[in-house]
């Protein structure tokens, strides 16, 4: 097999990269999706060159049953970074932010503060949100950090979380919950953080035989040998703690074939909060911040608009 290097450059760590790849590929053992594996080194990142083809109805099903295993993966907190982070390295010019040994914030706080206030300065800067622009982002932040936009993560993410209600571990069912104190910790998915469709490679599922366990891409046990003939493989994550319908609106922000496919697999296994739909802009939201602070233009205009309709 053909392989290819990353090195280095600016801002862009290899070394946080493999982190979060490692991160996420924990959940490829029961089912999670598809990950790339990569071998590293000082400033370098060496990963396969796997063959892709295209996205199948039944490829697209599976890799929503996978995905939804991979967030139930689980995360410490919001804005957790992948385990072993230093502190400084940083995925690409984005400067996301990211904490280590953070205490609990509510998913609305960490929103309003590290994926949309973080980068409004930046983006009045280069021009491309006027200041009653930037107003109508500060309410929104306002309701985010109220909590009056929160809702929950799905069935699997809060069902895998230790301590609650239909837990489970190694010893089976965790038994009656104990009433949620005010300040448990948030159940938090375990995320790619970057899930445009550009980072879904769909490649034959026998070009993955070398590297990936048996049950990677299958989904929950109870959707074993569903898998399809064409998986959908992860790559280049900014992988983090975050809510799992973050990642779920990412996919189609620049279009993703049999989406709808997809939500509904994923839906089936781990459903999704009611009102989900009407959270797809306000879960892209974050993406459009970051082109506007990277790249100014339009973006900017875009995501005023989008902050609009939730305030």
């Amino acid at each position: 097999m053909t392989t290819f290097r990353k090195h280095d450059d600016g801002p862009v760590s290899t070394r946080l990269e493999a982190q979060g790849l490692r991160w996420l590929a924990e959940a490829m053992e029961t089912g999670g999706a598809h990950v790339v594996p990569a071998t590293t080194g000082p400033g370098w990142l060496e990963e396969p060159r796997l063959p892709t083809t295209g996205v199948t109805a039944q490829a697209a099903e599976s890799f929503g049953r996978a995905l939804a295993l991979t967030h139930a993966a689980g995360a410490p907190v919001y804005g957790a970074a992948p385990p072993g982070w230093n502190g400084r390295d940083q995925m690409g010019r984005s400067n996301i932010q990211l904490v280590q040994d953070s205490a609990p914030r509510r998913w609305g706080e960490f929103y309003a503060e590290d994926r949309i206030g973080f980068y409004l300065g930046p983006a009045r800067d280069n021009g491309s949100i006027s200041a009653s622009g930037a107003r109508i982002i500060e309410r929104l932040c306002s309701a985010l950090a109220d909590g009056r936009l929160d809702a929950e993560e799905p069935g699997l993410v809060r069902a895998g979380a230790p301590g609650r209600a239909g837990a489970t571990g190694p010893s089976g069912p965790a038994g009656p919950a104990e009433p949620a104190a005010p300040a448990a910790p948030a159940v938090v998915s375990r995320t790619h953080g970057d899930l445009w469709c550009g980072n879904v490679l769909w490649v034959p599922v026998e070009a993955t035989a070398d590297w990936a366990p048996e049950r990677a891409g299958c989904g929950p046990a109870e959707s074993a040998g569903s898998r399809a003939g064409v998986v959908g493989v992860l790559i280049d994550p900014m992988a983090q703690g975050a809510h799992a319908e973050t990642d779920l609106a990412a996919l189609g922000v620049f279009g993703q074939r049999h989406l709808e496919r997809i939500y509904a697999a994923y839906d089936e296994v781990s459903p999704l909060s009611e009102g989900w739909r009407e959270r797809v802009g306000l879960h892209s939201l974050h993406i459009l911040m970051i082109h506007a602070y990277l790249f100014g233009g339009g973006y900017g205009a875009e995501a005023v608009s989008v902050a609009r309709s939730y305030v």
